[in-house]
């Protein structure tokens, strides 16, 4: 799954979106490091937060577990899931195993990860090997191929301590 945040402290509501993974009784098998990218078809200035996970659940349909990610998101404070809007929390199902769907309230695989580097590159350190099931190729390859030359940089929370150091020290 991706998650994704732009609104307030981004680092602490990827940090709430794990604990509610784990309260909504999912399990965490995977965490990737947290990258900052640049907004994508959003009209904002405020960049994001990304970063993957591999959750798992037993006894849920792909439909149920979504539902459960809304409500996480809802709790979060993200009350209006147009595409356009910046969003405290952002929780994308793009896979489940291999498992392809289509519907108004759920499509499977995501049918945009693979045209976005800040899905891929996060997905691609947690699950390289996974193939994707419309596509038939692995992460790594839909990463090297993605036409998105968008930078993905790897986020370092000290990063902005650092810097206010360097200029008053």
């Amino acid at each position: 799954m991706g998650l994704g945040s732009n609104i307030g402290d981004r680092a602490g509501n990827l940090l709430l979106a794990v604990r509610g993974l784990i309260e909504a009784s999912f399990c965490v098998k995977k965490l990737s490091a947290v990258y900052e990218t640049e907004p994508v078809d959003i009209d904002c200035d405020t960049t994001f937060l990304n970063m993957a996970a591999e959750i798992e659940a037993e006894s849920i349909t792909p439909t149920q577990m979504m539902a459960r990610l809304l409500r996480i998101e809802y709790l979060l404070g993200r009350t209006d899931k147009s595409l356009k809007k910046s969003r405290t929390i952002d929780l994308d199902l793009l896979f489940y195993g291999n498992e392809q769907m289509n519907s108004p309230f759920l499509t499977l695989p995501h049918p945009r990860l693979h045209l976005r580097n800040f899905v891929l590159v996060p997905l691609s350190e947690i699950a390289p090997g996974f193939i994707h099931p419309v596509l038939g190729k692995d992460i790594r390859t839909l990463l090297e191929e993605t036409p998105d030359a968008a930078e993905v940089r790897r986020w370092r929370p000290t990063e902005a301590v650092d810097a206010q150091m360097t200029s008053t020290g």
